[in-house]
């Protein structure tokens, strides 16, 4: 069998619900981590009206920054993880009020796909923020109630890190590709489709350029994967035991500072970050690299072509040798595969930097997953899971911002904060999280 067969083997072996949910989450993220490459091309290309926006000031006092057109970007972009994040909490806990999953996961995969397509219209700024923000508030729908799904589908806790790997393997190859296709939808504008019959399309002329068709591509993703959910997923008995229990979020432990779950969250935010580093980073990093742009494109893919790899093999290993030897693996791996950005200087060292971050995101985040899976009560899956979703999404939006800002005192600094973050992360897991399950054969 060839290395193509190993890699898809254990993914086509896995529960097909899951697969199911797994696909729909890939279209969605396709959709979605299109707008990634395209606002920032969007804002600037002048469609969008920033009149009255650019030259001005925020901030008081010494805090005090123009309003910048990447400023405008950064903020629109940070807009829908900071929403997403933190609201994730309440919308898992709504799920598991309601016993229900599936309408959840429509509701929101409906509100990303319609706003989408709607920024066909926006030309100016604050619709883009409208619209993002509702997009925003559409993965959190979505995202806490699809992991409970994942959760509740696992036969028992000898499936349940496996499960997880299948899903995340799915849900990372569309974050990952989406923007490499949506670069190719925006440069392969216009698209004249007279030929086809087609005279106007929503009132305007049967031309559309490389942005309208990106927009109009992520509001059918996202509506191929409503219908893929809609006619292939359904929620199950344990989905329907509501909780009457207090479901908000635990921060003490009963037996330790922490509560277990509580601390994996932390260490999950602390990862988030040290991923989303190097994103703000391309300039400083071509420069320091003396290296061509499409170099940057591949180290930063490859965080998540490792996770690919590697997500569905450490799920399925974790059901079998325990959640906690991968879980601490990964946090170990990711001090040294931080702070290494910041020292290497060489193209291929830090695309081999990079593939070993998303190694131990690979060897950290499945083992959470499961860890909080076991843990979490009956009915109580999308508020126990969604802090774990809500601490890397946030991550991830802070994480550009924070490296933004500590560039400005030497290259290596956001990279060194970074390994330090998860220095404290590991220190949370090694003395806050137990084994869940016990070691078989």
């Amino acid at each position: 069998m060839g290395l193509l067969g190993r890699l898809v083997a254990p993914i086509v072996g896995g529960d097909r619900r899951v697969i199911v949910l797994g696909s729909a989450r890939m279209v969605g993220a396709i959709g979605n981590s299109f707008l990634i490459v395209v606002l920032p091309l969007y804002i600037a290309s002048g469609i969008v009206n920033l009149e009255g926006l650019l030259g001005g000031q925020i901030g008081v006092g010494a805090a005090t920054v123009p309003v910048t057109e990447p400023l405008l970007i950064g903020f629109v972009l940070s807009l829908f993880g900071f929403l997403n994040s933190l609201s994730q909490p309440w919308t898992g806990r709504l799920s598991d009020r309601a016993g229900a999953r599936r309408p959840f996961i429509l509701a929101g995969i409906a509100l990303l796909g319609t706003a989408s397509g709607l920024y066909v219209f926006a030309t100016d700024y604050w619709t883009l923020v409208v619209l993002r923000a509702a997009q925003g508030l559409g993965a959190a729908l979505t995202i806490p109630a699809v992991v409970a799904l994942v959760n509740e589908y696992a036969a028992g806790a000898e499936e349940r890190g496996e499960n997880f790997g299948v899903f995340n393997t799915f849900r990372l190859f569309g974050y990952g590709f989406g923007p490499i296709l949506a670069g190719v939808v925006v440069e392969g504008g216009p698209y004249d489709l007279s030929g086809l019959g087609i005279e106007t399309v929503l009132g305007r002329p049967a031309v559309i350029d490389g942005f309208d068709a990106a927009f109009l591509a992520a509001c059918a993703g996202a509506y191929l994967s409503f219908a893929l959910v809609y006619w292939l997923v359904h929620d199950t008995e344990e989905s329907a035991a509501s909780s009457d229990t207090d479901v908000s979020i635990r921060v003490f432990g009963d037996d330790r500072l922490l509560d277990p779950v509580f601390a994996l969250g932390l260490a999950t935010v602390a990862m988030g970050i040290c991923v989303a580093l190097f994103a703000t980073l391309q300039n400083q990093i071509n420069l320091r690299l003396d290296q061509a742009p499409i170099w940057f494109g591949i180290q930063f893919a490859a965080v998540t072509i490792a996770n690919v790899v590697f997500q569905v093999p450490v799920g399925r290993a974790a059901d079998r040798f325990g959640r906690r030897p991968f879980l601490l693996a990964g946090f170990v791996l990711l001090v040294p595969s931080t702070l290494l950005q910041g020292v290497v200087t060489t193209p291929v060292t830090m695309l081999a930097v990079r593939l070993l971050q998303g190694i131990a995101v690979a060897f950290a985040f499945p083992p959470s997953l499961a860890i909080a899976g076991d843990i979490a009560s009956e009915g109580e899956s999308g508020s126990t899971l969604s802090v774990l979703t809500m601490g890397f999404g946030l991550g991830v939006a802070i994480g550009p911002l924070t490296s933004g800002f500590l560039v400005e005192y030497g290259f290596i600094v956001p990279f060194a904060v970074g390994a330090a973050l998860a220095v404290g992360a590991l220190l949370a897991v090694v003395t806050q999280v137990e084994e869940t399950l016990g070691v078989s054969a």
